[in-house]
């Protein structure tokens, strides 16, 4: 059963593999997993069980490629728990194309469209791909092979894994009916369900029920993992500096907010709250019952908001000389591209504060109530909807300035109409491109959501003069220059940087 062909993995990094298994060394946790061939059951490294013997032992970079070779998932450790592999890094061209295709599937969505156009119950990936292709402009045959040689599974079992996981997590850690656990991980039917978990996991998906962490009516909980060293304060700090009341609020080490979430052509509203586990490296997530249909989706918008996937490890190798005291600063992204762009926007050349102050005007003024169990949170943000109506003179009674009414207009129509998509996985070049050719925008607010909306972690905003005032330099030009060294990892050097100004110490 286990005679499957290993991925390429040499003896050196198979060694350094098992010395960190050994250590349980949780910055490895997602880089790699563990499968033991006495027990035909694979491990995260951080797994707590007692250390195989090295010669028992197969090492795979993917889930996907431990189950395709016929291994399953550990109960104990939950490798859908773990951190995802790293979607950039500094190696070719080649890898960081199948990482951008991969990130494109790991989209709820994508499982939904690929069931609908499924037969006798086997997802088809083939529209798909070559939709997927199409937007990174390469051909899907070139896709596919470039899928193949850097996970090691093709784009079929590579989506399989990842919507059984999916599955597995809401099994485990909420109460849902069988049937919207199914629908909800992309499986057509819970026949078909039923049938792909037995036979993949050689289980039946109810012996996995666990214990409901909350009561009835208070939310849906599940743990999301991450990669130590993870500076919780510094993430909490830069949120709470920014909140805008009524939407988000930090308050007792956790974080809270309403939400707006749209999967496919449905529209969900509800709140969640983020509470930090720091021993054990875990993001404990709760949300509302309203959202419970959409979790898989945002369980992956949370992923990424709270930069639970960064590869410590590559970004210390890069940063850790320039910035020796900020290892465990993260790049917070956003929960929506399009909310994040209009604060962008609100906040050109002004302060955090200011910029906060104009936030909590829009959401007042156009942002649709919502009831909460949580005191302070009774609105959703502005739609795109909402904001291409406003008119000049509504806009210009809130304190905004006519630049940024052509600006918020203009962004608004584009995000509505489908000319720009502001998410992880688009083309970073092209979308900072439509962005600048809008009114009002510049390559500051294009480079700020690059960075936080559209996760993309070499995004540089070299015109700002607190950034530039940090690297003694008087220029964008300079300042790019200075941060040269930083590739492929700048977004988190001007993370490290503005994090210690707010703190008052040096880099």
């Amino acid at each position: 059963m286990y005679d499957a062909p290993m991925p390429v993995i040499d003896a050196p990094e198979s060694d350094a593999c098992y010395l960190a298994l050994k250590a349980r060394d949780a910055r490895f946790d997602g880089s790699f997993f563990a499968a033991v061939t006495s027990t035909g059951i694979y491990c995260r490294p951080v797994c707590r069980v007692k250390t195989p013997r090295r010669e028992n032992i197969r090492f795979y970079h993917h889930a996907a490629e431990a189950e395709a070779a016929g291994f399953r998932p550990c109960l104990r450790c939950r490798p859908e728990l773990a951190p995802r592999a790293a979607s950039w890094s500094t190696e070719d061209a080649s890898r960081i194309l199948a990482l951008q295709a991969a990130r494109l599937m790991d989209e709820p969505d994508t499982w939904k469209h690929a069931t609908s156009t499924a037969s006798a119950g086997a997802p088809s990936v083939g529209g798909l791909m070559a939709g997927i292709a199409r937007k990174l402009g390469v051909s899907d045959r070139h896709l596919r092979r470039l899928f193949e040689a850097h996970f090691g599974v093709s784009p079929l079992q590579y989506q399989q894994t990842r919507r059984l996981l999916a599955a597995k997590q809401l099994i485990a850690d909420t109460r849902l009916p069988m049937a919207q656990v199914a629908l909800s991980s992309g499986f057509a039917s819970v026949r078909r369900f039923n049938d792909a978990f037995s036979r993949h996991y050689g289980l039946n998906p109810s012996a996995l029920r666990r214990a409901r962490s909350v009561p009835d009516g208070q939310g849906i909980s599940v743990r999301l993992g991450w990669r130590p060293p993870y500076d919780v304060d510094a993430m909490l700090d830069f949120l709470r500096l920014r909140a805008i009341p009524g939407v988000e609020q930090v308050a007792d080490g956790e974080y809270t907010r309403t939400l707006r979430l749209a999967q496919g052509e449905q529209t969900r509203v509800g709140w969640l709250r983020v509470r930090f586990d720091k021993d054990r490296a875990l993001a404990v997530l709760t949300a509302s019952d309203s959202l419970a249909a959409a979790l898989p989706t945002l369980i992956n918008r949370v992923r990424a908001a709270l930069d639970l996937d960064a590869d410590p490890i590559a970004i210390h190798a890069a940063l850790h000389t320039a910035f020796p005291s900020s290892d465990g600063v993260r790049v917070p992204g956003t929960l929506d591209g399009f909310e994040l762009a209009v604060r962008a926007v609100l906040g050109q050349q002004i302060t955090v504060a200011a910029a906060r102050t104009l936030g909590k005007r829009l959401v007042a003024a156009f942002g649709d109530p919502i009831e909460t169990p949580i005191a302070g949170l009774d609105h959703l943000f502005p739609t795109p909807g909402a904001l291409a109506a406003a008119t000049g003179d509504e806009l210009g009674r809130l304190g905004i300035t006519r630049q940024r009414q052509a600006a918020l207009h203009a962004l608004a129509q584009a995000v509505l109409a489908g000319r720009i998509a502001l998410h992880p996985g688009v083309d970073v070049a092209a979308t900072c491109a439509d962005l600048r050719a809008l009114p009002g925008i510049g390559d500051w607010t294009a480079q700020y959501i690059a960075l936080r909306a559209l996760r993309w972690p070499d995004a540089f905003p070299a015109g700002d003069v607190a950034l530039q005032k940090a690297l003694g330099v008087g220029s964008a030009h300079a300042a790019a220059q200075a941060a040269e060294g930083w590739r492929p990892w700048r977004g988190y050097s001007v993370l490290r940087i503005w994090h210690a100004m707010e703190r008052g110490t040096s880099t």
